[in-house]
């Protein structure tokens, strides 16, 4: 039987975004109890144990030498196969790579990223497209990315859309201690995600109507949130904003399900998850007219340039005021991410290491 190792280490350091992916692709992977015999790479301080064998290891997620001392852990495993779902394979150690892209922002928008980030992302991943087998993107428009900054071949590449967890779903009676509708921002305060212009926007809001909603930021602080925080004080929003921190994910389905309006105007996603999140909850969303947005969301959202804190302000009134427009992407909403399922995110998975593998 052909052994297949996902490394799975970052669980150990974070718990949304590509953490979550590895989470629940392996359950859903085991779900379907594939004919090959699966191993986890996990920290070995790691706490947490998903799905399948489990293998402790050494090596830091995103140390400088981590292509050489990973591939030395894992040389012993002889895997036929290893899926690095963060983008960066070790250097050696397997018979066959397939890695998951799930964006290319480290090169589209290096003035907001981390000096870490591009030293290991931006600094690895020709290397790494080379290097793999086969490539998973989350999205067609990280799968044309691809091709058009890295020149990866298209027939390299398979565009497989990440699922939608079936907790985010609309709930009778969603217990939240917060005000009634409320406006919603989910996600790491972080440059990319763009609070300082969702704040402005908010904030040109308030200056046209009396009554206007609070607005909710549910995310940890990212690197340079303090502009995003320093914002809320200049624009006189102490009042009105309200910073809930990380918020576990058990808790996240009430959150969305009691906001009038989840706002969404980030610079860019390789997928972006609280839109579809939010409309598995009923909870009708405004996000940007950029990356994979406009394609994960389809026709049920609301879109806004990021750039434009107006523009925001415009989408934010349009919504809150045309009861209609607001019934029909909620409706739409429900019905759009039925599309999206762990279930087949794991079977086209699973197709691509039988490509490989044969």
């Amino acid at each position: 039987m052909k052994k297949i190792g996902i490394d799975v280490r970052l669980t150990y350091y974070r718990q949304g975004g590509i953490a979550e992916y590895m989470r629940q692709l392996t359950n859903a992977l085991a779900a379907l109890a594939p004919p090959y015999r699966f191993h986890l790479l996990h920290n070995f301080r790691a706490q947490e144990t998903l799905a399948f064998q489990r293998g402790n290891y050494y090596t830091p997620c995103h140390h400088r030498l981590e292509g050489i001392t990973l591939g030395a852990e894992i040389f012993p495993r002889r895997f036929d196969l290893l899926h690095s779902p963060d983008f960066i394979p070790p250097l050696f150690g397997a018979r066959r790579y397939v890695i998951t892209i799930h964006d290319l922002a480290f090169l589209l928008y290096a003035n907001i990223q981390t000096a870490d980030s591009l030293r290991y992302y931006a600094g690895r991943i020709q290397r790494a497209v080379r290097q793999a087998d086969h490539i998973i993107a989350v999205s067609h428009t990280t799968r044309d990315d691809l091709i058009r900054l890295l020149r990866v071949s298209a027939e390299k590449i398979t565009v497989i859309w990440e699922g939608i967890h079936p907790s985010f779903r609309v709930l009778e009676h969603p217990v939240v201690e917060l005000p009634d509708d409320y406006l919603l921002f989910v996600g790491t305060i972080e440059p990319r995600k763009n609070i300082p212009n969702l704040l402005q926007g908010y904030a040109i809001l308030k200056s046209r109507q009396k009554t206007v909603p609070k607005l909710v930021l549910a995310g940890q602080k990212g690197w340079l949130s303090e502009e995003s925080f320093a914002a809320i004080e200049g624009l006189g929003l102490q009042q009105d904003v309200i910073w809930l921190g990380g918020v576990p994910f058990n808790e996240l389905p009430a959150l969305y399900n009691r906001a009038k309006i989840l706002v969404y105007p980030s610079l860019y996603e390789g997928f972006g998850f609280p839109p579809l999140e939010a409309m598995a909850c009923g909870t009708p969303t405004i996000t940007s007219d950029r990356g994979a947005l406009k394609e994960i969301a389809g026709e049920a959202a609301l879109y806004v340039n990021p750039d434009e804190p107006e523009s925001i302000a415009n989408g934010l009134q349009k919504l809150l005021s045309d009861e209609s427009l607001y019934q029909t992407l909620r409706e739409k909403g429900l019905a759009h991410v039925r599309q999206f399922s762990w279930e087949q995110t794991a079977r086209q998975t699973l197709a691509v290491y039988e490509k490989v593998l044969a």
